[in-house]
């Protein structure tokens, strides 16, 4: 398979001197989900994260990075938010909103940057795998560099 060009998220990283390592896979015509790329990858469920999206009721759009194997926990995605309440963001909004199609949302390099929270569990490991914001593409990073350039909070928010 050949890389997909390098992606905003990758670009970003660099600028800010942040390391990373792409991990590139190839689905074929397998349904794509966080747990297939993790299988092909070889790297665990639990190192590997998915970003959401969910509107909260004050700030609007909110960005979620939780491990593949899990899903947000609304409530507790609400509270690290100081939201009363959290919906998921409808697919069909997500590209207007983010600039990712669904399966290729990043946590970097979206249209703006909006309030970001990170499941604690990802303070555990030296790296994570996030979407590099293309079918085909992860980036291997340090959660906390991440979250520091994000400005993002860690937070129980998985279940």
């Amino acid at each position: 398979m050949a890389k997909p060009a390098k992606t905003n998220a990758m670009r970003m990283l660099e600028r800010a001197k942040i390391a990373y390592e792409p991990v590139y896979y190839d689905l074929g015509d397998e349904e794509f989900s966080g747990e297939a790329v993790s299988a092909l990858t070889g790297i665990p469920e639990k190192q590997s994260f998915k970003t959401l999206c969910a509107n909260g009721d004050k700030q609007g759009l909110l960005v979620f990075v939780v491990p593949v194997s899990n899903e947000l926990d609304l409530k507790a995605a609400a509270s690290a938010a100081g939201e009363k309440r959290v919906e998921m963001l409808p697919t069909k909004n997500l590209v207007a909103l983010t600039g990712y199609q669904r399966g290729c949302v990043s946590p970097l390099g979206m249209k703006k940057q909006y309030p970001t929270f990170i499941d604690e569990s990802a303070a555990g490991f030296d790296k994570i795998a996030v979407s590099a914001g293309a079918k085909g593409a992860s980036l291997l990073v340090n959660p906390s560099e991440l979250a520091a350039h994000l400005g993002a909070a860690f937070a129980k928010i998985g279940k």
